[in-house]
């Protein structure tokens, strides 16, 4: 790992961050140069204070009882390579992590660093909290320090924006491309080793193919025979998601890929119960509150709806706000050809659910509502978030390619504001034919308190952007009301009606591939007004936290 020397990563003199105080005076007086810097480092401090302050911790466990003894000697070495993937996520993100760390004293700030993967707050807009540091650049590492945008677009470079690669740019101003198979070559190759361990291991033939493949696939940057593999898994047990996954990191050009794995174990029972929904896709499709233009491609159903526990994070899914829910994989031409798997990561779920969104219904929700608050609606609603990623449109009607190289940057944030309304649609629908159990007041209810669970993440955040916007247009359109005393209470009638007007507004947006109007919509919808700021710093005062942090990894398991 490249380290960035202690003197390359603060700045001399008293350059002061995130608007707590600047310094102007650089000839000034040095005892009042160091009582200025001394406030700010202790108003710093403060902040790491009370910003650690929002994580609940959680251990990651399962019941190691129902495991064959073969996987659970593939367990630890599933873990091991998902380490690796989490040391790369920190090249990614913040590859001056062990100087940084070495320069600080206090073990709070040093914790606060390791969960927000460098020393910018992740669910509070990227603010820096350490002395020094400059604002998180929008290219993180995948490109060269001052780049423009329209440099990379008028260059000669092959791979713009490749999901697998890095833009670097020599000595003469020449940009390039480097695969990540060849930047991270040795790490790769340890991770590609441990799968094809545990695959030597693997009794389901399934998951035995998908481990060599994917192990395959980590060395070459070919992820699409591994992709088809994991797909076709039926009767595994065990689960890996690994490699790089999720295109967040790169605020940017939203394009290139951040390492990641989740080690899951299957909830049989959970999973059984799910097995029906993914095939309801086509008609739930052609049902959707929109023109016919914008509904036209048929979703793929060959696809697993599962739960599971997830025992270990690690990378970009464990930087900021933790998923509770995937669906992969990313690629358009596999979604359109296959589907996707969405895999439910019910012990976290629930975790959020009892640690989060319980208390922030108790502080927040209209008491005479309060009673819907449902774990069953709680894990609905996600479930079907992922399920709606599969909804929609992939490809833009306007002849601009598929939605996601239209809108670039705003696409992640939209994107997941059409899987929140959508899966509620999904919700609505199933429950009027009867296919779903529950009172729509308990769906509608939590899915309020959903809201104001992550709109907390913040703005740096896609699915707090998503939040946000949602929030305001609901608000807007009088989905719910806020009492005199601060609490919010929903109109079933009007939230049915909301949504569906939302749900139009979004596909088309993506339909048209209009990132321009998109940009509008988020600077607009996607903010927290002073009031709802408000609102959510008595949930802070109340102690009731943010999100979650694990104790995780093989000791926790029980396992070696």
């Amino acid at each position: 790992m490249k380290h960035i020397s202690k003197a390359n990563l603060f700045i001399a003199g008293c350059s002061i961050i995130a608007g707590i105080a600047s310094c102007t005076n650089p000839q000034g007086n040095s005892n009042d140069q160091n009582k200025k810097t001394s406030l700010v480092e202790d108003s710093l401090q403060k902040y790491v204070d009370e910003r650690l302050a929002i994580y609940e911790t959680v251990k990651l466990t399962t019941n190691i009882n129902d495991l064959t003894v073969s996987e659970r000697k593939i367990l630890p070495l599933l873990i091991q390579a998902a380490k690796i993937m989490d040391e790369l996520f920190w090249q990614q993100a913040y590859p001056q992590r062990d100087s940084l760390l070495n320069s600080i004293k206090d073990e709070k700030t040093k914790s606060f660093v390791w969960i927000n993967y460098g020393p910018w707050d992740r669910l509070n807009g990227d603010k820096p909290f350490i002395s020094g540091i400059g604002p998180k650049p929008d290219a993180a590492t995948f490109y060269p320090t001052g780049m423009t945008k329209d440099e990379l677009k008028n260059s000669d470079v092959k791979d713009k924006y490749g999901l697998y690669s890095v833009i670097k740019k020599d000595s003469t101003g020449k940009l390039s491309s480097v695969p990540y198979h060849i930047l991270f070559a040795t790490e790769l190759q340890k991770a590609s080793s441990l799968l094809k361990q545990a695959a030597l291991l693997a009794e389901d033939e399934g998951f035995k193919k998908y481990l060599n493949l994917r192990a395959d696939a980590l060395v070459s940057d070919n992820y699409t025979a591994s992709d088809y593999a994991w797909l076709d898994m039926k009767t595994n047990n065990l689960d890996i998601i690994i490699g790089p996954i999720e295109n967040y990191e790169d605020k940017l050009f939203n394009a290139r890929a951040s390492y990641e794995a989740y080690v899951l174990v299957k909830d049989k029972v959970w999973s059984k119960r799910l097995a029906k929904y993914v095939s309801m896709l086509p008609e739930l499709q052609q049902g959707l509150p929109v023109e016919a233009k914008y509904k036209k491609e048929r979703p793929g159903t060959d696809s697993e709806l599962n739960a599971y526990d997830v025992v270990y994070y690690a990378g970009d899914c464990n930087a900021g706000s933790k998923t509770i829910a995937v669906n992969l994989p990313n690629d358009e031409i596999i979604q359109q050809k296959k589907g996707t798997r969405r895999s439910q990561l019910k012990n976290a779920m629930k975790a959020k659910f009892d640690k989060i969104l319980v208390p922030i219904a108790n502080e927040l929700i209209d008491k005479d509502q309060q009673q819907y608050i449902n774990f069953d609606a709680f894990f609905a609603n996600v479930m079907f978030h992922e399920v709606a990623h599969g909804l929609g449109i992939k490809n833009t009607i306007t002849g601009k390619g598929f939605v996601k190289e239209a809108l670039q940057e705003q696409y992640s944030w939209l994107e997941e504001g059409k899987a929140d309304v959508l899966g509620l649609y999904m919700v609505t629908g199933l429950l009027k034919k009867g296919e779903l159990e529950g009172d729509i007041k308990q769906f509608y209810t939590t899915y309020m308190t959903g809201i104001l669970r992550s709109v907390r993440f913040g703005a740096a955040s896609a699915h707090g952007k998503a939040n946000m916007q949602c929030f305001n247009f609901f608000k807007e359109n009088g989905a719910f009301i806020r009492n005199d005393n601060g609490t919010y209470k929903v109109d079933f009638l009007k939230f049915e009606n909301s949504m569906n007007k939302l749900s139009r507004l979004i596909l088309t947006l993506q339909g048209n591939g209009d990132k321009v109007a998109v940009e509008k919509t988020q600077k607009e919808k996607a903010v927290i007004s002073a009031e709802l700021q408000s609102d959510l710093d008595k949930l802070t005062k109340k102690g009731i936290p943010v999100d979650v942090i694990f104790e995780q990894g093989v000791d926790v398991l029980g396992v070696k």
